[in-house]
Parts: structure tokens; sequence; C-alpha cells
């Protein structure tokens, strides 16, 4: 009896909006059964779980603070149960807060920057490490980290706390893809530069992007799409001789 191979399973944390929701669309598109998981959004989840389906794949929409090991735990839980297994990792969950400088910074809007977007990529790897890896008997499989051009700039005047936990972000992709390279993990993190999503309405500047577009190269801000095939190449076969590298997404700058 010939029986349908089952299809790749990509995880994108932070799925419900900008870059996530747009990569879980494109991967779809590409074959992908999906998973992703939310904090507050829960329609939009669903309506980016309901755009997959209507791909043909399956999704799996999840309620998971990537920050917290214990829901992080529940979140791969979910996954085994649905799927069985997890082939590629997008680390895109991330938070900014307003902008300001740097002696304004609060000491709980770091630890919850730094809880989100540094610790919460290591948290989730740790458990797709133990189900991709060869040595826990995995098939190897591929992390993605959404980093930030701002851990190159540094993002003076408006998010230095940001820029920082991108840039922790960033030492852990190399140290991690050196440590998994011959488990059969590939790991690389995408840079994204200014691009037109809800994100900027977080740091208090809704058109942030339409400001500063003239100082990038391309003169134009970017699209989550295009940042979503940036991801889905590294994460495909075309990409197999390549971890622990960056891949800016920024139209120059």
């Amino acid at each position: 009896m010939n029986t349908v191979p089952q299809a790749p399973l990509i995880l994108i944390t932070g799925g419900s909006r900008g870059v996530g929701a747009a990569t879980a669309r494109l991967a779809a598109a590409r074959g992908y059964d999906v998973a992703i998981s939310f904090v507050a959004n829960e329609s939009a989840a669903r309506a980016v779980a309901a755009d997959v389906e209507a791909l043909g794949r399956r999704a799996l929409p999840v309620r998971a603070d990537s920050a917290d090991p214990a829901q992080v735990v529940r979140l791969f839980a979910a996954i085994d149960r649905e799927f069985g297994r997890i082939d590629v990792l997008v680390n895109n969950a991330a938070v900014l807060a307003r902008q300001c400088r740097t002696e304004d910074l609060g000491v709980e809007r770091m630890q919850r920057i730094f809880a989100v977007n540094a610790i919460g990529p290591i948290l989730c790897a740790q458990q797709a490490a133990k189900r991709m890896s060869h040595r826990h008997g995995g098939r190897g499989g591929v992390v993605i980290n959404v980093s930030s051009a701002s851990a190159r700039l540094g993002s003076p005047n408006e998010y230095v706390d940001y820029a920082a936990s991108k840039g922790a972000l960033e030492t852990f992709t190399i140290g991690f893809a050196k440590e998994v390279a011959r488990d059969g993990i590939r790991v690389n993190a995408i840079r994204p530069g200014h691009i037109y999503t809800e994100m900027h309405a977080s740091g208090g500047e809704p058109g942030r992007v339409d400001r500063v577009k003239d100082s990038i190269p391309m003169g134009r801000g970017g699209q989550p799409e295009e940042v979503a095939r940036a991801i889905l190449w590294l994460a495909s076969d075309e990409a197999s001789f390549i971890t622990g590298t960056f891949l800016d997404v920024t139209g120059g700058k």
C-alpha cells in the first residue's frame, strides 16, 4: 500500500502577525504544515491558521509565551501530539518598547525584552534540538533566529535594550550553530531592516518606516513577505551548506 509522505512541520513563534504571519502563509504555500505560537491575539492567530488550511496544509495555533519555560514545554508537547515531528523552528517572537534614551530605560522593561527576545529563542531551541538532533534519534532540522539590523546599528535614542537583546540572540546563533552542526541541525539568523509591520506602533511611532526610508539605499521599507522568502530559503535544501551565518534583509542599510 502506498503511503502519502508526511509534510514537513515548521513552527513559527509569534506567528499571528507581521513577519511571522507572512512566513506561515508562504510556508504553507510551499508545502509545510504550520504551527504558530501567539500570546494575546487569538483571533489573528486563528485567521493565519485558516489561511494555512485554505492552502491545503495542517495548522496548529498555540497560545504560548516563549519567555515562560513551562509554556514552551507545553507548546512542543502539543506539536508532538498533533504532528509527531518538527523540521524547522523560526524564532520570530519579539517585543519592543517605546522609544527612549538609555538613561530612561526601566529595569522591568529590560528584563521583559531580554526574556522574550534572547532567552525565549534559547528555550525553544533547546526543545527543538531534543527532537531534531541525530544524537537524540532525530532526522535533523533547521533553526532560524529572527534578529534585527538594530543588532548592528544599536538603535541609539530609540531602543538600545531591544538592539542589545538581538545582539545576544546573534551570539547564541553562532554558538548553537557550531554546537549542533554535526547533529544534523543548521542554525542561521535573519536581520530584517525597516519592515512595514505593526511592531513600530509598539515603539510609539507607527509611521517610523516612512520617516526613515530615505536613509535606506533602496529608498523604501521592506514588506513582511520579503523577509519570509529569505527565511524559507534558509530553511530549504538550497541553503544546505549554510550554518552559523546572518542574512540581512535591509534594503542595503
